[in-house]
């Protein structure tokens, strides 16, 4: 399934899960107390954010003080950018998964998670690569021809 179906899925099947779990949570509790629990979820999601936001931006200025390059930190501030328009999303299920992912060691297992399947995949790619461009008898399948250039500026210098 490639990437574009995978989102047209999420698009349709998101807002019925929400729309399910609304009317769900409404039937039980009510209506104002469903408002309520949606609205009081994106305040604590968005007070929780903005603590895991500076707390990552601390870690992203310390490790670049160090003379490090904060990878870890830098994908998990796109995860929490995620997070946020999760959050601030209305309704349960985007919410669940908007909490899921302030968990530092839950944030940190899926960005190591995406690392290790974004690493495999570059190298089997670049042995593919490899073996495409082996060579087959005397001649190689790409040529490097080498040679001089030079601007007519610098011909008038000769």
């Amino acid at each position: 399934m490639g990437l574009f179906q995978i989102l047209l899925l999420l698009f349709l099947l998101i807002p019925v899960i929400e729309i399910y779990l609304l009317i769900e949570v409404g039937s039980m509790i009510g209506a104002l107390s469903t408002i309520f629990l949606v609205v009081l979820t994106a305040v604590v999601g968005a007070a929780l954010l903005r603590w895991q936001g500076l707390t990552t931006f601390q870690r992203v200025r310390e490790a670049m003080a160090r003379g490090e390059v904060p990878a870890i930190e830098m994908m998990e501030g796109v995860v929490l950018l995620i997070c946020g328009a999760l959050l601030l999303t209305p309704g349960f299920f985007t919410d669940a998964i908007g909490f899921l992912c302030l968990i530092p060691a839950v944030r940190r297992y899926f960005i190591l998670e995406i690392i290790k399947r974004q690493s495999m995949s570059a190298s089997a790619a670049a042995y593919s690569g490899h073996a495409a461009n082996e060579t087959h008898g005397d001649q190689p399948k790409s040529r490097t021809i080498e040679g001089e250039s030079w601007k007519d500026s610098d011909d008038k210098r000769r």
